[in-house]
Protein backbone atom coordinates (compact mmCIF):
# COMPACT_ATOMS: atom_id res chain seq x y z
CA UNK A 1 0.00 0.00 0.00
CA UNK A 2 1.38 3.41 -0.90
CA UNK A 3 0.87 6.60 0.98
CA UNK A 4 -1.74 8.84 -0.65
CA UNK A 5 -2.99 12.26 0.30
CA UNK A 6 -6.38 13.89 -0.29
CA UNK A 7 -5.34 15.18 -3.72
CA UNK A 8 -4.34 11.68 -4.85
CA UNK A 9 -7.74 10.38 -3.74
CA UNK A 10 -9.51 13.20 -5.60
CA UNK A 11 -7.55 12.35 -8.73
CA UNK A 12 -8.58 8.69 -8.42
CA UNK A 13 -12.23 9.68 -7.96
CA UNK A 14 -12.05 11.89 -11.06
CA UNK A 15 -10.46 9.09 -13.09
CA UNK A 16 -13.02 6.51 -11.95
CA UNK A 17 -15.74 8.81 -13.31
CA UNK A 18 -13.93 9.31 -16.64
CA UNK A 19 -10.54 7.70 -17.23
CA UNK A 20 -10.08 9.61 -20.49
CA UNK A 21 -9.68 12.98 -18.75
CA UNK A 22 -6.41 14.73 -19.44
CA UNK A 23 -4.01 15.75 -16.69
CA UNK A 24 -4.73 19.36 -17.55
CA UNK A 25 -8.52 18.88 -17.11
CA UNK A 26 -7.98 17.12 -13.78
CA UNK A 27 -5.51 19.82 -12.74
CA UNK A 28 -8.01 22.60 -13.53
CA UNK A 29 -10.70 20.77 -11.59
CA UNK A 30 -8.48 20.33 -8.53
CA UNK A 31 -6.51 23.57 -8.66
CA UNK A 32 -3.25 21.97 -9.81
CA UNK A 33 -1.01 22.78 -12.74
CA UNK A 34 -1.02 20.31 -15.62
CA UNK A 35 2.54 19.08 -14.81
CA UNK A 36 1.66 18.57 -11.12
CA UNK A 37 -1.47 16.60 -12.00
CA UNK A 38 0.46 14.57 -14.60
CA UNK A 39 3.22 13.73 -12.06
CA UNK A 40 0.66 12.55 -9.51
CA UNK A 41 -1.19 10.41 -12.08
CA UNK A 42 2.14 8.96 -13.23
CA UNK A 43 3.08 8.16 -9.59
CA UNK A 44 -0.27 6.35 -9.15
CA UNK A 45 0.36 4.34 -12.34
CA UNK A 46 3.99 3.55 -11.54
CA UNK A 47 3.07 2.36 -8.03
CA UNK A 48 0.40 0.03 -9.44
CA UNK A 49 -2.57 1.80 -7.82
CA UNK A 50 -3.85 2.47 -11.35
CA UNK A 51 -3.52 -0.92 -13.03
CA UNK A 52 -5.08 -0.19 -16.40
CA UNK A 53 -7.56 1.87 -18.36
CA UNK A 54 -10.39 -0.16 -19.80
CA UNK A 55 -13.02 0.44 -22.39
CA UNK A 56 -16.53 -0.01 -20.96
CA UNK A 57 -18.72 -1.23 -23.81
CA UNK A 58 -22.50 -1.16 -23.92
CA UNK A 59 -23.11 -4.77 -24.94
CA UNK A 60 -26.81 -4.17 -25.55
CA UNK A 61 -26.02 -1.59 -28.22
CA UNK A 62 -23.63 -4.11 -29.78
CA UNK A 63 -26.46 -6.65 -30.02
CA UNK A 64 -25.75 -8.63 -26.84
CA UNK A 65 -28.96 -8.07 -24.86
CA UNK A 66 -28.53 -10.86 -22.30
CA UNK A 67 -25.93 -11.11 -19.54
CA UNK A 68 -25.79 -14.28 -17.45
CA UNK A 69 -23.65 -15.05 -14.43
CA UNK A 70 -22.70 -18.71 -14.20
CA UNK A 71 -21.59 -20.48 -11.07
CA UNK A 72 -19.37 -23.36 -12.19
CA UNK A 73 -18.36 -26.31 -10.02
CA UNK A 74 -15.60 -28.42 -11.50
CA UNK A 75 -16.36 -32.14 -11.57
CA UNK A 76 -12.91 -33.49 -10.88
CA UNK A 77 -10.35 -31.03 -9.60
CA UNK A 78 -7.59 -33.63 -9.53
CA UNK A 79 -8.00 -34.74 -13.13
CA UNK A 80 -8.19 -31.33 -14.77
CA UNK A 81 -5.96 -28.50 -13.69
CA UNK A 82 -7.45 -25.14 -12.85
CA UNK A 83 -5.11 -23.59 -15.42
CA UNK A 84 -6.49 -25.87 -18.17
CA UNK A 85 -10.06 -24.88 -17.31
CA UNK A 86 -9.17 -21.17 -17.12
CA UNK A 87 -7.33 -21.27 -20.44
CA UNK A 88 -10.23 -23.04 -22.17
CA UNK A 89 -12.98 -20.84 -20.73
CA UNK A 90 -11.01 -17.66 -21.46
CA UNK A 91 -10.94 -18.61 -25.14
CA UNK A 92 -14.75 -18.32 -25.39
CA UNK A 93 -15.47 -14.79 -26.70
CA UNK A 94 -18.86 -14.53 -24.96
CA UNK A 95 -17.24 -15.10 -21.55
CA UNK A 96 -16.37 -11.61 -20.33
CA UNK A 97 -14.92 -12.42 -16.91
CA UNK A 98 -13.58 -15.54 -15.22
CA UNK A 99 -13.36 -15.33 -11.43
CA UNK A 100 -11.90 -18.10 -9.29
CA UNK A 101 -13.97 -17.97 -6.10
CA UNK A 102 -14.35 -19.64 -2.73
CA UNK A 103 -17.73 -21.09 -1.82
CA UNK A 104 -20.35 -23.33 -3.38
CA UNK A 105 -18.82 -22.90 -6.85
CA UNK A 106 -15.23 -22.87 -8.06
CA UNK A 107 -15.72 -20.16 -10.70
CA UNK A 108 -18.05 -17.31 -11.53
CA UNK A 109 -18.35 -16.40 -15.20
CA UNK A 110 -19.96 -13.35 -16.78
CA UNK A 111 -21.36 -14.37 -20.17
CA UNK A 112 -22.98 -12.11 -22.77
CA UNK A 113 -25.29 -13.37 -25.52
CA UNK A 114 -27.57 -11.91 -28.16
CA UNK A 115 -30.65 -13.46 -26.55
CA UNK A 116 -31.64 -16.49 -24.46
CA UNK A 117 -31.44 -18.83 -27.48
CA UNK A 118 -27.93 -17.60 -28.20
CA UNK A 119 -26.99 -18.09 -24.53
CA UNK A 120 -28.33 -21.65 -24.67
CA UNK A 121 -26.15 -22.31 -27.73
CA UNK A 122 -23.05 -20.91 -25.96
CA UNK A 123 -23.86 -22.93 -22.84
CA UNK A 124 -24.43 -26.24 -24.64
CA UNK A 125 -21.76 -26.05 -27.32
CA UNK A 126 -18.98 -24.18 -25.60
CA UNK A 127 -19.27 -24.07 -21.82
CA UNK A 128 -20.67 -27.54 -21.09
CA UNK A 129 -17.91 -29.08 -23.22
CA UNK A 130 -15.09 -27.51 -21.21
CA UNK A 131 -12.58 -29.81 -19.51
CA UNK A 132 -13.64 -30.70 -15.97
CA UNK A 133 -17.01 -28.96 -16.09
CA UNK A 134 -19.43 -30.14 -13.42
CA UNK A 135 -22.45 -28.36 -11.99
CA UNK A 136 -23.49 -25.05 -13.50
CA UNK A 137 -25.98 -22.52 -12.13
CA UNK A 138 -27.19 -19.61 -14.27
CA UNK A 139 -28.42 -16.22 -13.05
CA UNK A 140 -29.71 -13.76 -15.66
CA UNK A 141 -28.79 -10.11 -15.03
CA UNK A 142 -31.88 -7.87 -14.86
CA UNK A 143 -30.18 -4.54 -14.12
CA UNK A 144 -26.82 -3.27 -12.95
CA UNK A 145 -25.58 -0.27 -11.01
CA UNK A 146 -21.87 0.38 -10.76
CA UNK A 147 -20.14 2.23 -7.98
CA UNK A 148 -16.48 3.15 -7.92
CA UNK A 149 -15.87 1.66 -4.48
CA UNK A 150 -13.77 3.00 -1.62
CA UNK A 151 -10.70 5.09 -2.32
CA UNK A 152 -8.67 5.24 0.85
Amino acid sequence: MIEMDTTDRLILRALTQDATQSASAIGRRLGLSQPAAWRRIRKLRDSGVIKAQRLDLDYEKLGFGVTVFLGVKLATKGRVSLEDFERAVSAIPEVQTVEHILGLYDYRLRVVARDISDFERVLRRRIMTLPGIGNVEANVLLSEERRPGPIG
